[in-house]
């Protein structure tokens, strides 16, 4: 199993002693997904966390008219996860979908509580975790609602900065709450400058 990537993740904020290494890795599954394969679908419960070792995730929701709504992007060395059904057990209103042939680690619900409660550094770890992903969503909304369209392009290459020539313009324009189009005159604007 491939862990090194993982390892390295966690020695970021506070290493690991090789108890709490092998804790982690005894509790962590991979699975190898295919372009367009699912591993969370709207009304299942999310049973795990999962971290990207390679390939690209999105994680969206369908309105009542079919329109895909694009919330995340997860790509190498990065977490995705439907954390309101995971800790509260309740039925997703999200998918998270392939873009790319994947390799991922996953932790399950119960093994990820274990981890907690046997092991404090991943309570920490995880806690840093969240709350970064929480402020990339507290400058999302804000962004949204305050910026322009342009402004919120040049956040999303800030933010990703290595998945724009890997991702669709629909599915960016997606992200940004703007139509394909409007993201192509962005992009060729941004050519001219």
């Amino acid at each position: 199993m491939n862990t090194a990537l993982l390892i390295s993740y966690f020695s970021n904020y506070l290493p690991l002693k090789p108890q709490e290494t092998e804790a982690l890795i005894s509790r962590v599954k991979e699975r190898r997904i295919k372009r367009r394969q699912f591993i969370l679908q709207e009304n299942d419960v999310c049973q795990h966390i999962t971290f990207v070792l390679s390939g690209c995730f999105k994680m969206y929701g369908v309105d009542a008219k079919g329109k895909e709504h694009n919330l995340q992007f997860a790509a190498e060395n990065d977490w995705i996860v439907d954390f309101a059904s995971l800790y509260k057990e309740k039925p997703s209103k999200l998918y998270i979908e392939a873009i790319e042939p994947s390799l991922i680690l996953q932790i399950f619900r119960d093994d990820l509580y274990y981890l907690y409660d046997n092991h404090t550094v991943f309570n920490r770890n995880f806690r840093i975790m969240v709350e970064n992903k929480y402020i990339e969503l507290q400058n999302r909304v804000l962004q949204n609602i305050s910026s322009t369209a342009q402004e919120r392009y040049e956040a999303f290459l800030e933010q990703y900065p290595l998945l724009s020539n890997r991702l669709s313009n629909t599915q960016i324009a997606s992200y940004l709450g703007i139509t394909p189009e409007f993201l192509s005159k962005i992009r060729a604007d941004r050519k001219l400058k």
